[in-house]
């Protein structure tokens, strides 16, 4: 089994999003699958439809080009997926090539990656991210591609069942008393108008977050994007839900958590964004956040058994947090950057 090459390169199928091949899509899937199997089986598995909506929706409204490899027989055996950012970074782009375990060490990989960075060359982008969880292989292939480490990033879950309450009670206690000043708001997953340059506002603190050695600028946030990204989780499949602490003298929205439950696979749900204004900092509200966010999706989503979330391996403060509420390391993972 092997992939087609025409003059030396990967022969590429792009995937379009408003006409998807259904055997193709079938056929990412699968490469996809069964590379997860392997490589990262802690990962939730992926669906043709969450698949699908991705090629559609991106996370925010911005998706990434698609494209395929089929070997001789016409079976997909290479999924190629290019992000190219569109509201801010416009000098990077990310590139994730993906090998179906039975053809591997044929060198499509690297086929693979080079057809992605010779897209952004095209578009002008002089940065190439790429990130993947930490094993001797793919670091070697990293290494190989000459790609730089510029970032490490943990994964840990928690399983809901098993928390302990009555040290969260004195945590979410102890918590209030600090945030005194503050009462927390839980805000429909569509965002109304008149809140919406106050939700912009929170979402754009999460630029504060350790980004380590990565050549990347801010992101820009704006109620196109807020909108996008609601649309986009509930075209995956996504409840979501968003909590906000208010302080009470002047109204403000002083930072918010978010989290996102998977409505066909329901027992799992994941932790994405917590957020505070620099000027509101030092109130224990990320942590007081959190614990109402689980007390929050224990009166909503009954059957939750797992939440998992990312951080920066240099964010401490978020990571003690964390470790506070129970989460327990599952992964780490390393973003990688090559100047074109």
């Amino acid at each position: 089994m092997v992939a087609r090459v025409l003059d030396g390169h990967v022969e590429l199928t792009w995937l379009d999003a408003a006409d998807l091949d259904q055997r193709d899509l079938a056929g990412a899937v699968a490469v996809l699958e069964s590379a997860r199997l392997g490589d990262c089986p802690h990962e939730l598995p992926r669906t043709v439809a969450a698949y699908a909506a991705d090629l559609h929706h991106g996370w925010d409204g911005e998706p990434s080009r698609a494209a395929v490899t089929h070997d001789e027989h016409g079976r997909v055996v290479g999924v190629l997926e290019v992000h190219l950012p569109r509201r801010d970074n416009l000098h990077m782009g990310y590139v994730e090539p993906t090998v179906d375990p039975l053809v591997r060490r044929q060198g499509l990989g690297r086929e693979l990656f080079e057809a992605g960075v010779a897209v952004l060359r095209k578009e002008g982008r002089t940065l190439v991210l790429a990130e993947c969880f930490d094993s001797p292989r793919s670091s070697g292939f990293a290494k190989a591609l000459g790609l730089d480490q510029a970032i490490d990033s943990v994964k840990r879950t928690q399983d809901v069942r098993c928390i302990d309450q009555a040290r969260l009670d004195r945590e979410f206690a102890a918590a209030g008393k600090a945030a005194a000043d503050y009462e927390l708001v839980r805000l429909p997953s569509r965002t109304p108008d008149e809140l919406m340059p106050a939700v912009v506002t929170m979402i754009t603190a999460i630029n504060d977050a350790p980004t380590d050695d990565l050549d990347v600028e801010d992101e820009v946030f704006s109620a196109e994007r807020v909108r996008a990204f609601q649309t986009a989780q509930e075209a995956r499949g996504r409840r979501i839900y968003q909590l906000a602490a208010r302080h009470r003298s002047t109204g403000v929205l002083a930072g918010h958590t978010v989290t996102g439950v998977e409505s066909d696979q329901p027992f799992y749900g994941s932790q994405f964004d917590t957020s505070v204004l620099g000027e509101h900092r030092g109130h224990r509200l990320g942590l007081l956040l959190k614990i109402a966010m689980l007390r929050w999706l224990a009166e909503t989503e009954p059957q939750l058994r797992m939440l998992e979330t990312w951080n920066a391996a240099s964010n401490e403060h978020m990571i003690a947090v964390n470790e506070i509420l129970g989460y327990e390391v599952v992964a780490t993972a390393t973003g990688y950057q090559r100047h074109l």
